[in-house]
């Protein structure tokens, strides 16, 4: 099975986004790994509002398979992304992950990523942290049914103060009956 690797920047304060949506807060002064995240994977999932915000830029996104979940988008001229309604969600997820091919970035947003983890579906969660105070804007994690144990794979800290985390994710456990989900 391919794996689904979550792939965000983040505030100091855990949020992936200002209060107005804004993301201009986050580092694009150099590559912070980004070239060797790149050649590992071959393809990207993101939520509606994620896709409309770097839609204009999908070219700075070397992904070849682009998956947009959403019931509303559909591809402009020119425009090379497939679609993935709520309705076929399990079946094509499941295709996805079972067919050959490279590492998955699971790239947001944060409603994606709490369906994706409640769904025990994320392998590894790769996190830009940057050094920064929000304050407010959109959490990273929201409504997550049930604890997550991390590993900690790596971490790489950049001479602007980014903090660059990876970490698996232990096996899932019910906690009612202790046994693996």
């Amino acid at each position: 099975m391919r794996k689904v690797i979550m792939n965000l920047a983040v505030s100091l304060d855990g949020f992936i986004e200002g209060p107005n949506g804004e993301y201009d807060w986050c580092y694009s002064d150099q590559d912070y790994g980004m070239e060797a995240f790149y050649s590992n994977t071959d393809t990207m999932f993101i939520g509606r509002k994620s896709f409309e915000m770097i839609r204009n830029d999908l070219d700075m996104f070397p992904v070849p398979n682009i998956y947009v979940f959403s019931g509303s988008v559909t591809p402009e001229e020119g425009e090379t992304f497939n679609v993935i309604h709520r309705n076929e969600f399990d079946k094509v997820v499941d295709q996805i992950l079972n067919t050959e091919g490279g590492d998955i970035w699971l790239f947001g947003g944060a409603e994606l990523v709490s369906i994706f983890m409640n769904k025990r579906l994320v392998s590894e969660l790769l996190l830009a942290i940057h050094p920064i105070v929000l304050g407010e804007g959109k959490p990273l994690f929201q409504e997550i049914k049930s604890r997550v144990q991390l590993n900690l794979l790596e971490s790489t800290a950049y001479d602007t103060g980014l903090l660059q985390i990876r970490y698996g994710l232990k096996p899932w456990f019910d906690p009612e009956t202790l046994s693996l989900l």
